[in-house]
């Protein structure tokens, strides 16, 4: 075996200690986090966007806990693990005798969630026939029970989540138009792990310490090449794969290493995999430049792009220098402005 690296508890990282085990440093959590800062405070509704396995329920519980709801209730449901029949009833509730099989009354998470957050995953499953009654409640705050005529009234912060793009379905008919800009009042876009990688060395000590502990297994050593293998992989399941295989490099550890929990054919199609395509990247760039756009390309400032988005003024510069943002690409592209209506097209002109 090949030189090894000492293993610590204290290469955990977390933001500060305002995001309990939201774990890792790089800049693209911490605009997640700065974003999150930012509209927690609020009622605003928040609609969380990320892959599978990317944190999404985690970020919520953020939300929840730095607002001024944290000390009530914060429901979960996942929308797509509940067959479509029942989906109404564990929304809303409903009387006895609404349905055949309603033997007793049913309070729905919406009244479970009342004064609190009710945190909705999965919602772009939710069919089409209950979106208007979803619509409602977040623009009236009230409903009724299945099976019942009285309306009920609840004071509620909805934050959903969704791997699919809304906005794409709402232009195929598939979900409403109107409900997908009542939940995208504040967006937030979860970057998938291999985006991060430098949090990833951060993430496997965090999972080594629980499922050692849960185990009564000490690791102390993680070789290089574990972690090299590691942060090389694509992660197609994001953190929800790494933690199941670092629980698995767990049970298979001796002698206090930690071994390279990915199969040898993965392992060694790393290097020549090519990245993964993500629609979520190309969302945040339309998002910024939709953004900029309808503020005259102004990034700094209270009515500049960076404060509509919830980042800092240097964040935002950042993200577009990362994505290939500026305003003369933007308009060589589109070919609508002539050049004496152009404005300051470099981000050394608009800083």
């Amino acid at each position: 075996m090949g030189a090894i690296q000492r293993f610590t508890s204290g290469d955990q990282v977390s933001y500060e200690r305002r995001f309990e085990q939201v774990i890792g440093n790089s800049p693209a959590l911490e605009s997640v986090l700065e974003q999150v800062e930012r509209v927690a405070p609020t009622d605003s509704t928040v609609l969380i966007q990320g892959e599978t396995g990317t944190g999404k329920e985690l970020i919520a519980h953020a939300i929840h806990n730095l607002s001024s709801r944290c000390g009530r209730p914060f429901v979960r449901l996942n929308c797509a693990a509940i067959p479509l029949d029942l989906l109404e009833s564990e929304l809303f509730g409903h009387e006895k005798g609404a349905f055949t099989g309603a033997i007793a009354q049913k309070i729905g998470r919406f009244e479970l969630a009342d004064k609190g957050t009710l945190f909705l995953d999965e919602v772009g499953d939710i069919p089409p026939a209950l979106q208007p009654k979803l619509l409602r409640v977040l623009q009236e705050q009230e409903f009724e029970r299945l099976g019942s005529t009285r309306t009920h009234h609840v004071d509620v912060r909805l934050v959903a989540a969704t791997n699919r793009n809304l906005m794409e379905m709402s232009n195929r008919g598939e979900f409403r138009t109107d409900l997908y800009y009542r939940l995208n009042v504040f967006p937030v876009l979860l970057p998938p792990l291999r985006e991060r990688r430098e949090d990833i060395p951060a993430l496997v000590a965090h999972f080594v310490e629980i499922y050692g502990r849960r185990m009564s297994r000490q690791i102390e050593h993680i070789p290089p090449t574990t972690m090299s293998a590691l942060t090389s992989y694509e992660w197609p399941g994001n953190i929800r794969e790494l933690q199941n295989l670092v629980e698995r490099a767990v049970i298979l550890s001796n002698d206090g290493v930690l071994p390279n929990p990915l199969p040898e054919a993965e392992t060694s199609a790393i290097a020549t995999s090519p990245p993964a395509a993500t629609t979520l990247k190309d969302s945040e760039r339309v998002l910024i430049l939709r953004t900029l756009e309808s503020v005259g390309w102004v990034i700094g400032g209270p009515k500049g792009a960076a404060t509509k988005l919830g980042l800092k003024r240097t964040t935002l510069i950042h993200k577009m220098q990362k994505l290939g943002i500026s305003r003369s690409s933007h308009q060589r592209s589109a070919g609508t402005m002539a050049p004496d209506t152009q404005k300051p097209n470099s981000l050394s002109q608009l800083q």
